[in-house]
């Protein structure tokens, strides 16, 4: 296993951070490997809002959950799903271009978290932690008052990094789904009962039933996880034609 794959194997997501400072040439090697990322077209359909306000900070701390270590992180990355940059040049050049659509964000959108998975990567190369914040597609219309985003622009994932914590760093990576669940030959499988709870089986300690119901009302079914859904189709309604 060389270096490369140990330390995805190793990396975790890290909500305690030390108050150490990140150095401006780290965070610059961060933001150039976000860069460095697979594009569609070599589009780069995706805008990094690097949030150095304490206010805002404290805002979107708020505004995602409620979670007060995001104003505490020594680095907030906001990557936006940003069709609005080709859309105005295509209009400056009179290329006559259609309006934005679903495909286009969804394109931008995976443009936007893959670059944001580079600074994942080359973060932890650093000795840097860092942790998704999905929230940020919460509260659309308060994100986009703190950010200033303009339309066609969707906040499509948040990173937060630091110094991790001696109990961060020792923590124990949770369990992944086995392989023979997550890799199929060709075509989707079938899962039937008795795979889903094989599946699981590491997760729910034989009580498939009981953790099933937690998970989906702490989860699926939660007040967060509506609103998700309510803010991108108000960011779709008002920004695509469907």
């Amino acid at each position: 296993m060389n270096n490369t794959i140990k330390e995805l194997y190793e990396r975790k997501s890290v909500r305690v951070f030390t108050d150490k400072k990140i150095p401006e040439e780290d965070i610059r090697l961060i933001l150039e490997s976000a860069a460095m990322a697979p594009t569609a077209g070599n589009q780069q359909l995706y805008t990094i809002i690097n949030v150095t306000d304490q206010e805002k900070k404290d805002r979107l701390a708020e505004s995602c959950d409620h979670q007060p270590f995001i104003a505490r992180a020594g680095l907030v990355l906001v990557f936006c799903a940003d069709l609005l940059k080709w859309y105005k040049s295509y209009l400056a050049a009179d290329a006559g271009p259609r309006d934005p659509d679903i495909g286009d964000f969804v394109l931008a959108v995976e443009d936007a978290v893959i670059a944001a998975q580079n600074t994942v990567v080359a973060a932890h190369s650093l000795g840097i932690g860092s942790c998704y914040i999905g929230d940020i597609m919460e509260n659309y219309e308060i994100q986009k008052e703190i950010l200033s985003l303009p339309e066609y622009v969707f906040p499509a994932a948040m990173l937060v990094f630091g110094y991790p914590t001696d109990q961060q760093v020792n923590r124990q990576k949770p369990e992944r789904i086995p392989m023979e669940y997550l890799v199929h030959e060709n075509v989707y499988p079938d899962f039937d009962q008795t795979d889903l709870r094989k599946m699981f089986r590491h997760r729910t300690n034989d009580d498939f039933n009981g953790y099933m119901n937690r998970f989906c009302e702490r989860k699926y079914n939660s007040d967060f996880a509506r609103e998700m859904s309510r803010s991108i189709r108000a960011f779709l309604e008002k920004n695509c034609k469907w």
